[in-house]
């Protein structure tokens, strides 16, 4: 069978484009989405404490394996369950949500094992200085959500940081750690 030339073209197009998967652009899903810390108490107990307002996008290319993650977390809306804390968290001893009222994370060097998403990398800004942090994947995992009629993609993931590194200094003098563990469940439906 001999093709027509436009036909050879339209093949040739199509293999030189079809080859390249386009990115996918996911909106973070609010009520899926929170990022948790917790530090410990004078080795006594763990205090832990979320951020109710974020927002927050993902690219995500399958076949390329590549992606960013842009999140901002407010910090007004920190809630440890406990109202004098939170308030405590956001005066300019500790966060400053004054003078700094977000913090963000931006993720552009994801890590696949095979299919498996291991790791995203990238850049966290909080209290206006933005240091080198790396996010292990617990679990990810997307799926076509019967809800939603679209494609979901989510996960677990953690970190630990050196909070005096953003310049969250207080209570070292005290005896706190400086290591903060922070989890991170993100939920994000394709646009």
């Amino acid at each position: 069978m001999r093709l027509h030339p436009f036909a050879l073209a339209a093949v040739a197009t199509l293999i030189a484009t079809g080859a390249q998967a386009e990115p996918a652009t996911y909106a973070i899903d609010p009520t899926h989405t929170f990022a948790t810390f917790e530090i410990s108490h004078f080795g006594a107990s763990v205090n832990r404490g979320r951020f109710d307002k974020k927002e927050g996008t993902v690219q995500l290319d399958k076949a390329a394996k590549t992606g960013k993650v842009d999140l901002t977390l407010q910090i007004g809306s920190i809630n440890t369950g406990t109202p004098p804390f939170d308030k405590h968290l956001q005066s300019a001893e500790i966060f400053d949500a004054a003078q700094h009222p977000t913090a963000r994370f931006v993720g552009d060097q994801f890590t696949f094992d095979g299919d498996k998403l291991v790791s995203v990398a990238g850049q966290l800004t909080i209290k206006g200085k933005t240091q080198p942090a790396t996010f292990k994947a617990n679990q990810f995992a997307c799926y076509d959500s019967p809800m939603l009629k679209r494609e979901v993609c989510g996960g677990d993931f953690e970190t630990t940081i050196d909070r005096t590194a953003f310049g969250v200094d207080y209570g070292v003098q005290y005896g706190f750690p400086k290591n903060v563990r922070i989890v991170a469940q993100i939920e994000a439906v394709k646009q």
